[in-house]
């Protein structure tokens, strides 16, 4: 099926690079076997699961014996905050703005969340209240921050967060739900701030249905699935082996690419939000440009619905979105918006436009009248409501 959209969804998902595409179709005919059996057609694919994981692991700066191939980000979060609990007991923490992956984890565990700033970001100095609370002292036994919020894009102090959890709960796991940081940040740098870092592999241009989890080494984290042993008996389940070479060649990609991608992408996103706001009033970026990453342009606009927005974008074949792709449907308020404080009248028009390595000046300049035109649409037909409702 072809047809003329704009993709402005990438941080719901990316489109599969070629390289990934490449890298798997082996693997789904003819190397078929299961690397966990042991005829030489099985050790072929256990060589390449070897190969493919010391190439991830050189991508997010750890050693290959700490890399776990998961179904996604929602898996190793909640693998690691559960296996934590069931591990350790005590109490998990996180904030606020979390993926719900992360966030119902600790919430079903009676956790403690803490508050974030107008960026989305953790307030630190609220966890260090938290972590110092007499009641929960030595009790802390996991400590979940993401590195980039999946909803307005705003970076997290990682390296304030490390000082404060290691100072006041230096025996708790700290985790980073790096799912959106992939794309733009070096995983190198994160990843030596944290004790379990995981990612998703279709957002970076991989798989579906396929993760990493990089677990420092002596962690004692009970598994969420248990069986066959993989993995180390971290993780059980037949290997998945065309995923994981597909993941290990878009992180690959991703990595090699990312600093022309970052300078690429920003002037495409700006350009996107610069030409909606001088068109339009009333309309705020959520978080400023310099506090959120490349790839996400996040608006509240006044006066509209997400809901009337997003139809009439689809109507115009431009795919965006109004939250988390895991929430979109609900059209129920942001729990990241109403976390940072976000005035009610802007939350309701609420629009997240993502932005990818597909992106192209084309579909920004397609994004950005189609916008503005379901804008002024909109606000027109509520004026003429209004009118009509007082005569």
């Amino acid at each position: 099926m072809s047809l003329d959209f704009v993709y402005l969804d990438h941080a719901a998902s990316t489109p599969m690079r070629a390289q990934a595409v490449a890298a798997m179709a082996p693997y789904l005919s003819g190397m078929y076997a299961n690397p966990s059996g042991s005829h030489r057609f099985a050790r072929i694919a256990r060589k390449a699961i070897d190969e493919a994981r010391d190439d991830v692991a050189e991508a997010i700066g750890c050693k290959a014996g700490e890399i776990i191939f998961t179904s996604g980000g929602t898996e190793g979060d909640n693998a690691t905050i559960f296996g934590a609990a069931r591990r350790r007991g005590g109490v998990a923490v996180c904030s606020a703005a979390e993926h719900h992956a992360v966030l119902h984890c600790v919430e079903n565990l009676n956790g403690q969340v803490v508050a974030v700033d107008s960026t989305g970001a953790i307030n630190v100095a609220e966890l260090e209240r938290v972590l110092q609370d007499p009641q929960n002292a030595g009790r802390v036994n996991v400590v979940s921050v993401m590195a980039v919020n999946n909803e307005v894009g705003s970076i997290s102090p990682l390296r304030q967060v490390a000082k404060v959890v290691r100072a006041n709960a230096p025996g708790a796991i700290l985790h980073t739900d790096a799912v959106q940081a992939t794309c733009w940040q070096d995983l190198r740098e994160i990843s030596k701030l944290v004790d379990v870092l995981t990612v998703s592999a279709h957002k970076f241009g991989g798989p579906k249905g396929m993760g990493v989890t990089m677990q420092r080494i002596g962690l004692e984290i009970d598994p969420l699935i248990v069986g066959g042993g993989q993995e180390r008996d971290r993780r059980s389940g037949t290997h998945n082996v065309g995923g994981i070479m597909a993941t290990a060649a878009a992180l690959c990609e991703t990595d090699s690419t990312r600093d022309a991608e970052i300078s690429r992408v920003t002037k495409l996103r700006d350009a996107l939000v610069d030409a909606v706001t001088s068109e339009l009033d009333d309309v705020i970026e959520t978080v400023a440009r310099d506090s959120r990453v490349p790839g996400i342009a996040h608006l509240c606009i006044s006066g509209c619905e997400s809901e009337s927005i997003l139809f009439l974008l689809d109507e115009a074949m431009i795919c965006a979105s109004a939250a988390s792709a895991c929430a979109s449907g609900a059209m129920e308020p942001s729990h990241v918006l109403l976390a940072m404080g976000v005035d009610q009248r802007f939350i309701s028009g609420s629009l997240r436009m993502s932005l990818g390595h597909t992106t192209s000046e084309q579909d920004i300049d397609r994004a950005s009248s189609a916008l503005i035109a379901a804008v002024h649409q909109l606000r027109r037909n509520k004026t003429a409501t209004r009118v009509s409702a007082i005569k």
